[in-house]
């Protein structure tokens, strides 16, 4: 595209505020345009909050909120956090003052543009008239029955599309997954029995191209990738009792997510070898910096992580801590050096501000009962802790391990009025769940002892209603909805990510549209080295930029906010645009995602 072709592509955005279009063509004065524009939006503010009574509320609240986005996308301050000047772009676009330098706009730029010129003047599309109810005109009995029946409307819409998912405790599933379970046990020579054994599982962990391919239908470019991982030592691994839920054929996108979170794509290896080439750290939430000793991290005043092993019996792509991790789980294995460990809990035991421990890793069930124990009885034994939480993805990866040995171990140390201890685990989709999932779930529940999910909101579970079908089935099981985590920034995991506006587009209106008890968990952000910011608060973050390419830029204000000066955070997001053409290549409806460019 011409430079003349992307100005007038620019200048079209621009058509439906013909003044800030004006503004735009009438100097190459980056101050001046600046000035303008500002005295643009407040006027046009002010001429709203006095006179513009034809404009719905919702409307007007959407208004609103686009003018303070580019109010604060104007902000010189906010151009020098963001390393970018959005203005000056578009000053170079339409005046060629930068001549044949200035990056040549994605489409994902321009729609960012029009969305938010849109939203400026009140040309949004995000609502239909004949949406709008009768039952506000009515009163009685009779304004009761409108709304149920919009209500049911509205419910009979969302069933049609969460009616698209599907769970593992559906019969056809679970006898499919039996199959597969009988195929695997074949191929390894075991039985029922072995199946189990949570030892005989991680004895047989699924740890190259050659064995997964003999055991499940793997495409091509998954047996390159994994080949490719092996091949650099990159860690992999899979459980027998895993691979189980994947589904053996070719043309299944059921277990989409099941593959996702353990088989690399060939974009994965290739960032992470560069990375690991150039001499990145791969320490993206700078763990490092909040290690006071070996084992420990510590982000809160009164929380603290213990991490006695740092390997699962499953390796996740997305996994923050791949950099900790060799490989996966050996039987050698035996975690965090006795003594290391010993000297993590003196200083838990010293340092009596501290009132909840989180013990995770990797995966702490690798360890031996008798380990576990061990680390359950020195925590307890400390007066100030608490509340002790276990991290672990075994319910999900290795349901054997919990035993019934196990839950009692666990259940000495959950005493009421005295001291908690709960399951954390993390379920990423329904498909996940199955009955061996549950059984485990029920066996804590059962021993007083709450199991809560994390879930971290990827591609490959933020198709509409996705997630909340996951949080209504994991409540029917057992499991409480705890956090959803926005995926890490990191750049191997960049084909796992969404914009951070889809992440609360589905808390505003997919997760709300669901019973209170199935969505109680909270949106967050993990800021490197800070900790959770809350997503759901916009009071704690803002838009300070579009890039060129589309992606938003965001500032985002530590949890310190109020009570002490912390340094705040510049993100750089996914294109909302590049992110609706990869639903729209998998056969989504992308019209149904149409809000998501309001959600600053």
């Amino acid at each position: 595209m011409s430079r003349e072709d992307l100005k007038m592509k620019l200048l079209e955005v621009f058509e439906a505020a013909p003044r800030l279009r004006d503004i735009l063509l009438s100097s190459d004065d980056v101050h001046f345009v600046r000035s303008e524009m500002r005295n643009y939006l407040y006027n046009e503010l002010m001429v709203r909050y006095d006179r513009d009574r034809d404009m719905h509320p919702l409307i007007w609240v959407a208004v609103r909120s686009a003018m303070a986005a580019f109010e604060n996308i104007l902000s010189r301050r906010n151009e020098r956090m963001a390393g970018f000047s959005l203005l000056q772009y578009c000053v170079d676009l339409v005046h060629g003052t930068s001549g044949d330098q200035v990056e040549h706009p994605a489409p994902g730029f321009f729609a960012e543009m029009q969305h938010l010129v849109w939203g400026i003047t009140g040309h949004i599309s995000i609502y239909d008239d004949s949406e709008v109810t009768d039952c506000v005109v009515s009163e009685g009995r009779e304004a009761a029955e409108i709304r149920s029946r919009d209500l049911s409307e509205m419910a009979a819409g969302i069933h049609g599309l969460v009616e698209r998912y599907t769970w593992g405790m559906d019969e056809e599933v679970v006898e499919t997954r039996e199959r597969n379970k009988q195929r695997i046990l074949d191929y390894f020579g075991g039985n029922d029995e072995d199946w189990n054994d949570w030892r005989w599982q991680v004895r047989h962990v699924i740890r190259d191209a050659e064995t997964l391919k003999d055991l499940v239908y793997v495409s091509a470019e998954e047996e390159e990738a994994v080949r490719e991982a092996r091949r650099h030592r990159l860690p992999f691994g899979i459980t027998p009792y895993y691979v189980s839920l994947m589904d053996n054929e070719p043309d299944s996108r059921r277990d989409r997510t099941v593959r996702a979170q353990v088989i690399p794509s060939r974009y994965y290896v290739e960032s992470f070898l560069r990375a690991r080439d150039e001499g990145q750290s791969m320490d993206f939430m700078l763990e490092r910096d909040t290690s006071p000793i070996d084992g420990i991290t510590r982000r809160y005043p009164m929380i603290v992580i213990l991490k006695p092993i740092v390997t699962c019996p499953q390796i996740c792509v997305y996994c923050q801590r791949n950099w900790e991790i060799d490989d996966v789980w050996q039987p050698s294995e035996k975690g965090m050096p006795r003594k290391a460990l010993d000297e993590a809990v003196q200083w838990i035991e010293k340092t009596k501000e501290i009132r909840e421990v989180l013990v995770t890793g990797g995966d702490p069930l690798l360890l031996s009962d008798k380990r576990m124990e061990k680390i359950l009885s020195d925590l307890s034994r400390i007066d100030h802790v608490e509340r002790i939480r276990i991290g672990t993805r075994t319910p999900i990866t290795l349901p054997q391990r919990i035993t019934d040995e196990f839950v009692k171990i666990v259940g000495r140390y959950h005493q009421p009025g005295r001291r908690e201890v709960v399951i954390v685990t993390h379920c990423e989709h329904a498909y996940e769940i199955t009955p061996q999932m549950m059984e485990a779930v029920q066996k804590f529940r059962h021993a007083g002892i709450s199991v809560y999910n994390q879930l971290v909101y990827t591609f490959f579970n933020s198709r509409k209603y996705e997630a909340s079908y996951l949080r209504n089935k994991l409540r029917l099981i057992g499991v409480t909805p705890y956090y959803t985590f926005n995926t890490k920034g990191k750049e191997e995991t960049n084909d796992f990510r969404v914009p951070l506006a889809r992440l609360l587009q589905e808390q505003a209106e997919g997760a709300r549209l669901f019973p209170g008890t199935v969505r109680t968990d909270e949106v967050v952000f993990n800021v490197p080295r800070l900790g959770k910011n809350y997503l759901r608060a916009a009071q704690h973050r803002d838009l300070i930029s579009i890039l060129p390419d589309g992606r938003r830029v965001y500032e985002f204000h530590p949890w310190e906010k109020n009570i002490k000066l912390v340094d705040t955070y510049v993100h750089v997001d996914v294109s909302i645009y590049d992110y609706l053409e990869r639903l729209k290549a998998i056969g989504e409806d992308i019209d149904l995602y149409r809000t998501i460019w309001y959600y600053y």
